[in-house]
């Protein structure tokens, strides 16, 4: 079953309270999203880090109800 967009954000949000985030869906299935999740937290962390922290607000998503997430993180510009 698809995940919905609003689902995404929610669960990201809910992990990374101050996190700005936009989803897009990329072929319009409810499978395939481009996120962007920008929130202090992130500072000072490698990409690596920044992703599987959005990974694990998605709790398990992955791979499953959630088939592909392309994701861009960063801190946001001073």
């Amino acid at each position: 079953m698809p995940m919905d967009a609003r689902d995404i954000e929610s669960m990201i949000k809910a992990a990374i309270p101050d996190a700005v985030v936009t989803i897009r869906d990329l072929a319009g299935d409810g499978d395939h999203y481009a996120a962007t999740v920008i929130s202090e937290s992130f500072r000072g962390k490698s990409r690596v880090q920044q992703h599987q922290i959005v990974y694990q607000a998605l709790r398990g998503q992955m791979g499953g109800a959630l088939h592909a997430l392309a994701l861009q993180t960063s801190a946001p510009e001073k």
